[in-house]
C-alpha cells in the first residue's frame, strides 16, 4: 500500500475503535482497567453471548462472570445508598447555632461577673 492510500483510509475517533479493529487477546499477565472491564460488562448486559465475547477478547468465561457479578453487586449497593436527609442537615445547623449562642452567653456572663466597666454596678436609686 502506498503512502497516499494510507492517508485516504477513514480513522476512528481518537480513543475509539474502528469497526474492523480487533482488540489484542489478553494474556494471563495482562491487566484490565476498570473502564475496559465496565465496557465488557456492558456488552454482556446488552446480551452479547458470553462464550463469543470470551473468545473475542481472550478472557476466561469464569472471569467475565465474576466481572458481571461484581458490577451488578456494585449497582445494587449504589442504589441502596440513601441521600442525605434534609432534616439531618437542618438539625446539624441548629445544633451549631445553639453551640455558638451558648459560648456567647458564657463569655457575656464571665464579663458581667468581672469588676470593671461592664461589671456589676449599684443602682443609682
Amino acid at each position: 500500500m502506498d503512502e497516499r492510500r494510507k492517508e485516504e483510509l477513514p480513522r476512528p475517533p481518537e480513543g475509539g475503535r474502528g469497526a474492523h479493529d480487533v482488540q489484542p487477546a489478553a494474556g494471563p499477565n495482562r491487566r484490565w482497567s476498570a473502564r475496559r472491564k465496565a465496557e465488557v460488562v456492558l456488552r454482556l448486559l446488552r446480551g452479547e453471548p458470553l462464550d463469543a465475547l470470551s473468545r473475542e477478547i481472550g478472557v476466561e468465561v469464569y472471569r467475565l462472570e465474576e466481572w458481571r457479578s461484581r458490577a451488578l453487586s456494585g449497582v445494587e449497593a449504589a442504589l441502596k445508598e440513601r441521600g442525605e436527609d434534609p432534616l439531618t442537615a437542618e438539625h446539624a445547623a441548629a445544633m451549631k447555632r445553639i453551640g455558638e449562642l451558648t459560648m456567647e452567653n458564657e463569655i457575656l456572663r464571665a464579663r458581667c461577673e468581672k469588676p470593671g466597666p461592664f461589671g456589676r454596678r449599684r443602682s443609682r436609686i
